[in-house]
């Protein structure tokens, strides 16, 4: 988590500065959701995720100097600097998808290939936020999972915000997995997604229960980020009050004051594994800025090009 804090603090930072360019989604306030699912899961499973997606490849094994060039545009960098901030990958995560909703039916697909295969033990992994839940592929896809019985987890992170639209106005349930997951014939579990150790018990419960089934569950994890939809948002539509008010949860604190009450941390350990985060992505920082920039003569490269129009 901290890892993540300090990721995304930094390469805003760098944003900023102007180094970085195209779009820019930060994961700060969300971070306990996505690391308590790969603490109990593992990475052996299929992941797929939005545009938000620093924090799952970094828990998925992507390096921070990897990451941090890809958003620099870096040849070193996640996808060749092709893909910028909205699409990183690695071997088991399918990409950021910057179409909202446009992962849901990938991830429906990667569980079908579970089932196909009879892959035991495994599932797969869609994180959406509350934005998505109005899409008709997320409907669409749930329909399938259920009846075909799908193996897919699809967790909704619900930050309250659909970019500048509060989720209330935008979606007619309230409780966006459990009101829904009757619907499709599947379970719906809510989670505070700004409590880590929530969330891991939660998340185990979930996965024990797809193992046991091999049904698809769906998840809500209430969480709230504390930057805006994007770093071209200033986020005027909530006061400078209430975002002050959601981020005395911020998850990483909650974390760190819980280890410290079992004795499992104190304050100087803490700040050595900050500091010890920080260094790693300033780190990276200093290598995303001595790679290449791509040669030219590569922009055609690698792309998926059907010969006369049609796909071979």
């Amino acid at each position: 988590m901290l890892l993540i804090r300090n990721f995304e603090v930094r390469a805003e930072a760098a944003y900023l500065q102007g180094k970085i360019g195209g779009f820019f989604h930060s994961y700060i306030g969300q971070e306990a959701i996505q690391t308590a699912l790969l603490q109990v899961l593992g990475k052996n499973h299929w992941y797929v995720t939005t545009y938000r997606c620093h924090a799952l490849a970094l828990l998925l094994g992507a390096t921070p100097n990897e990451l941090m060039a890809e958003l620099f545009g870096r040849t070193t960098g996640n996808a060749k600097g092709r893909g910028g901030s909205m699409h990183f990958y690695t071997d088991r995560l399918l990409g950021g998808f910057g179409i909202v909703g446009g992962q849901i039916p990938v991830a429906t697909g990667a569980a079908f290939s579970i089932k196909y295969q009879d892959k035991q033990g495994e599932i797969a992994v869609c994180f959406l936020g509350d934005g998505a839940v109005a899409q008709g592929a997320f409907h669409e896809s749930l329909n399938l999972a259920s009846l075909w019985n799908l193996p897919c987890l699809y967790v909704i992170e619900n930050n309250q915000w659909g970019m500048g639209t509060a989720v209330e106005r935008a979606v007619s349930i309230e409780r966006l997995a459990e009101d829904l997951a009757p619907a499709y014939k599947m379970k719906g579990y809510t989670f505070d997604g700004m409590d880590y150790f929530h969330c891991y018990e939660g998340f185990k419960h979930v996965f024990n229960e797809m193992l046991e089934t091999g049904r698809p569950v769906i998840v809500e994890a209430v969480t709230e980020r504390f930057k805006g939809h994007s770093i071209s948002d200033p986020g005027l539509y909530r006061t400078k009050d209430e975002l002050k008010a959601s981020m005395t949860r911020d998850p990483v604190l909650i974390m760190k004051q819980a280890l410290i009450e079992a004795k499992l941390l104190n304050e100087e350990s803490y700040k050595k594994m900050d500091q010890a985060e920080k260094e790693k992505v300033l780190a990276a920082l200093e290598y995303a800025e001595k790679s290449p920039w791509p040669d030219p003569s590569t922009l055609e490269e690698d792309v998926f090009a059907p010969e006369n129009g049609v796909a071979s």
